[in-house]
């Protein structure tokens, strides 16, 4: 997404609060719509071709764009990602997949641990996202809130957002979680960053030995986006073979 210091790094200091509700799951054989949810900054180009190949694939697809200049605090993202989940469902669909790429993945988690998302979502594949923060956040927020605004600070490993996010369960019940990533990440440090507890969780190139993927180029390279199609498709996400190469 062209990140640099300031890219994937969000803070606010409101902590989370556990829903401690009993959640139904959905249906996982009932697809719904899909609803992509973009990063820092906001910028929807990379995921338009990511909708566009699912799509092809026979999927409807909803990206779900950042308030303002999206660099403002994730959980105002997280609440436009819940009106259009809960929009989703009123019009008729059984439930909603979400994919959320690089701070995006942060905004599906916080939507489904705080705000009834794991009620209302299938599956979340977290693409390219700095779940346990990124250390360009943690250099960036020392530099100052005009160059690391809300969303970046956020983003820091020791924020106070990602402290509550990762306490006790990483993957909130109800929605089937997926994590990936890629190792040629220089935006998301270290790239592992990206992995989850609970989730069906890897790397593209735990895949795809020798695949070249950049942060920016995670939801437009073709492996990729049959990794996420392969998440979203049938009862259970599946594992992708050599063959999503």
């Amino acid at each position: 997404m062209g990140l640099v210091l300031a890219l994937v790094v969000a803070g606010a200091t409101a902590a989370v609060v556990s829903r401690d509700d009993p959640v139904t799951p959905v249906d996982q054989a009932a697809e719904g719509p899909v609803l992509l949810v973009p990063g820092y900054g906001g910028s929807t180009s990379a995921l338009e071709e990511l909708a566009a190949s699912l799509e092809d694939a026979g999927r409807t697809t909803t990206i779900v764009r950042a308030p303002g200049d999206g660099t403002g605090d994730l959980r105002l993202h997280a609440r436009v990602l819940a009106d259009a989940a809960s929009a989703a469902i009123e019009r008729g669909a059984p439930s909603v997949d979400v994919v959320g790429y690089s701070a995006g993945g942060v905004v599906a988690r916080y939507w489904a641990a705080e705000l009834g998302g794991d009620a209302q979502a299938r599956r979340v594949v977290s693409l390219a996202s700095p779940q346990h923060g990124t250390d360009l956040a943690a250099l960036a927020s020392g530099l100052g809130s005009s160059s690391c605004p809300a969303a970046c600070r956020q983003l820091a490993p020791d924020s106070d957002l990602l402290r509550a996010l990762n306490t006790d369960d990483e993957t909130p019940a109800g929605p089937r979680w997926v994590a990936i990533w890629t190792e040629d990440d220089a935006t998301v440090v270290p790239p592992s960053s990206g992995a989850l507890v609970g989730a069906q969780s890897y790397s593209g190139q735990s895949v795809c030995p020798g695949l070249e993927v950049a942060h920016g180029d995670a939801p437009r390279a073709p492996a990729f986006q049959e990794m996420v199609r392969l998440a979203l498709t049938g009862a259970e996400p599946a594992w992708p073979s050599r063959d999503a190469c």
